[in-house]
């Protein structure tokens, strides 16, 4: 009997310290939203309540499963939008986790440059878009969007490569032989479409030993505007001999953009 007092008072004893650490931390480090940095509760899950809903409003709705962006499933056909439609596309499909607005595009935006711990929070979200893609069984490589080296030398890191590693495929391996052999200018500050393809025509090569031959690839990106960067590695990766080349990013931006 005593022994189950003693027990029962080690374990009241022991939820009260951590209540109190718990207290303690949250007072020295208290938690901020991971997007606006308000405060928030152990409970908000890393973003506030706005950032949340703004966060749902983004990542709902149908798309096209030919470029991405906004559409009815009825409104499509022969699975594209209509404005996609009579475009030359050489990635097959694309899967995208929402669109590039609130607070999924300022995500983004310091996810690109400084903040790589955002990746806890955004590659849930383009996990979720894989899995549900209707490809995703189907995908024997990942392969991120590369940086040219100068770029990736003074960011730190790939955010491409940051998602892939944390996306859920037992079977695939992520490949690094899609290379940028160009140091192109940067796509935003292209005017048109027509500009965005050729800044980044011939922009990437596969290394010679690559293992693309055959293989269906599951390119990964951060955002997709016109598609030029994604075309122009999906047409390189078909004529090292891919198979199939199929897309995921973590938004679709130039929802209102004409061709």
């Amino acid at each position: 009997m005593f022994a189950l007092r003693l027990d029962s008072m080690i374990g009241r004893t022991g939820r009260a310290l951590l209540l109190g650490w718990h207290g303690l931390n949250h007072l020295l480090w208290p938690l901020v939203c991971a997007n606006c940095r308000q405060d928030i509760c152990v409970t908000d899950n890393d973003l506030c309540k706005k950032c949340w809903d703004q966060l749902l409003t983004c990542t709902a709705g149908d798309y096209c499963p030919r470029c991405g962006r906004d559409a009815s499933k009825f409104g499509l056909v022969a699975g594209a939008c209509p404005a996609c439609q009579g475009k030359e596309l050489h990635f097959d499909h694309i899967a995208r986790a929402g669109v590039y607005s609130e607070a999924l595009q300022q995500m983004i935006l310091a996810f690109k440059h400084d903040r790589c711990e955002l990746a806890t929070v955004l590659t849930p979200l383009a996990d979720a878009a894989f899995q549900g893609s209707g490809f995703s069984d189907e995908v024997e490589m990942f392969v991120p969007v590369p940086l040219h080296w100068t770029r990736r030398l003074a960011r730190g890191y790939n955010q491409s490569h940051l998602i892939a590693r944390r996306l859920t495929h037992a079977h695939t391996r992520i490949s690094t032989d899609l290379v940028r052999v160009r140091r192109t200018q940067t796509q935003p500050t292209m005017a048109t479409p027509a500009a965005r393809a050729r800044n980044v025509a011939g922009a990437f090569a596969v290394r010679a030993d690559h293992k693309f031959a055959g293989r269906t690839v599951c390119l990964i990106d951060d955002i997709k505007t016109t598609g030029a960067t994604l075309n122009e590695c999906a047409r390189t990766l078909k004529q090292a001999g891919a198979a199939r080349v199929y897309a995921l990013v973590l938004a679709v931006a130039g929802q209102r953009m004409k061709a």
